[in-house]
């Protein structure tokens, strides 16, 4: 994609049995860029973006057999006034 940040340390967590559970970016500690979830099958469950931290944009849910199940659209938060 366009754009995506390539900023900061790969990040893997996996499952107590040995398939990745999750994997992105972190920059200081905090989630970056784009990052996928899965299931201990090791089909994907999540994914979608980080900008500081925080879910942006289009979050795709899915479905075992890998097909979208449901999308949501992550907004910014306002700023702190």
């Amino acid at each position: 994609m366009a754009g995506e940040s390539t900023a900061g340390e790969e990040y893997i967590k996996y499952h107590k049995g040995g398939t990745v559970w999750a994997k992105g970016r972190m920059l200081d500690g905090t989630p970056t860029g784009y990052w996928e979830w899965f299931r201990k099958d090791g089909t994907k469950l999540r994914s979608g973006h980080f900008e500081n931290g925080e879910q942006v944009g289009k979050w795709v849910t899915y479905d075992r057999e890998g097909r979208e199940y449901k999308v949501t659209e992550m907004k910014p938060k306002a700023a702190s006034e």
